[in-house]
């Protein structure tokens, strides 16, 4: 199972480039975000597999508050310092294999096109294996 974090945008980083997990295990991403957050801000997950377009998956506030319904198996959480953004899946399979996305509302909000770019041109995907 591979579990790509996806790329670096201007104000979200990946933690870690690499997470490892037993399948059945559950696994977090994370993304830091270069300030602090606040109930303004809306951060999108996307998850994409090969040869597809990105698909959303969840979307929550700075503050932590879900304004989507959530995915069976995943979870948010928002740091208490409203820095750091995670994504967690409760019980990895080898069909969560894909490349995972975390972006600010502005990004993707009626204009898939400048989604499409930003994915792909700054596109520094790393697999995750999961065993």
């Amino acid at each position: 199972l591979s579990l790509p974090l996806g790329v670096s945008c201007e104000e979200l980083t990946p933690v870690n480039n690499e997470e490892y997990s037993l399948e059945g295990s559950s696994v977090t991403l994370s993304y830091n975000y270069s300030k602090e957050a606040d109930g303004n801000e809306f951060f999108l997950w996307y998850r994409q597999y090969p040869g597809k377009p990105p698909e959303f998956l969840i979307s929550h506030s700075g503050t932590g508050t879900s304004t989507s319904n959530l995915v069976t198996g995943l979870s948010f959480n928002v740091s208490e310092d409203k820095t750091q953004m995670d994504l967690q899946i409760s019980s990895a399979a080898v069909t969560d294999s894909a490349v995972y996305y975390c972006a600010l509302q502005p990004t993707v909000t009626g204009n898939t096109k400048t989604l499409y770019k930003n994915l792909w041109s700054k596109d520094n995907r790393i697999l995750h294996n999961i065993h």
